[in-house]
């Protein structure tokens, strides 16, 4: 039997941010870019009553909601597999969580920024210029791109871009996220570094395989077959749809060629359709 389980599931990750303050504490203020006087020093957990209902739930959820001792709140999210929707939702969800904060009656001043934190396991952006693993977005004024306004600042982590780094500066970045990718079932050794942090360390012990029950561990495997399956569904729409159109393009050149009088054998033969189907058009 493995000894850890990986930290990236919905059961382990909310057993280690969801329900220990100091740990996503932690991570919060290792990942986002926050100025030293404006770090975390408490939070909140919130109630998730609120939380949109999620189509995909089976592999992207939201995971930890929190405010902090400046009252800004705080969305941190597991995204197991990544569609082009989950872009919309965490805005979505940012902007809820932004709004909702206003009691009837309140002035606009009281409201406070709104981090959403997501961590991809998946690589979700693809730029011509490769700028690293962590992708920012904020409201930005077109014409003056030094006015950016951080009302909402959505901030995307994708995993497998990640390299890790030497920089004392970014020590405890680099520490949760080799957590995040290094830490699974064929774990046999832990590098030293994350072992000697007090956190990361505590964060292990959650993970450990002897921490769960055999109903918490049937779960934890139904998770990832969840996965492999959404994996196959969407994957399979894709290909289908994929192959629908390039059909529906050899259709279309095909019916082209056959008006300028090119013979139905020949049209078969560069549009790879059956006679049977050229003579139908």
């Amino acid at each position: 039997m493995s000894k850890y389980l990986d930290p990236k599931a919905d059961l382990t990750f909310k057993k280690v941010f969801g329900k220990n303050k100091r740990l996503v504490m932690s991570l919060l203020n290792a990942l986002l870019p926050l100025s030293e006087d404006m770090k975390i020093i408490d939070v909140e957990y919130l109630s998730s009553e609120n939380i949109p209902e999620n189509p995909g739930k089976k592999y992207s959820i939201v995971d930890v909601r929190c405010t902090d001792n400046f009252n800004r709140h705080f969305i941190v999210e597991m995204q197991s597999y990544w569609t082009q929707e989950f872009f919309t939702r965490t805005f979505f969800n940012a902007t809820a969580a932004y709004s909702n904060q206003l009691a009837k009656g309140k002035a606009f001043e009281e409201l406070k920024d709104v981090y959403a934190l997501s961590l991809i396991n998946e690589e979700a952006f693809c730029y011509e210029k490769d700028d690293g693993y962590i992708q920012e977005f904020y409201i930005i004024n077109k014409n003056h791109t030094e006015d950016v306004r951080k009302y909402l600042s959505l901030i995307f982590v994708e995993l497998p871009k990640f390299k890790p780094s030497n920089s004392a500066e970014e020590k405890m970045k680099n520490l949760w996220l080799k957590f995040l990718t290094q830490i699974d079932e064929n774990t046999v050794e832990v590098e030293q570094d994350l072992l000697e942090n007090e956190e990361i360390h505590e964060a292990l012990d959650i993970v450990k395989t002897s921490a769960y029950s055999d109903s918490e561990l049937a779960d934890y495997r139904k998770y990832w077959l969840d996965i492999s399956t959404e994996k196959s569904a969407i994957q399979g729409a894709e290909k289908r749809a994929e192959e629908k159109g390039e059909r529906n393009k050899a259709l279309e050149i095909a019916k082209n060629l056959k008006q300028m009088g090119i013979s139905v054998a020949d049209i078969a033969k560069a549009t790879q359709l059956s006679e049977k189907e050229v003579n139908k058009l």
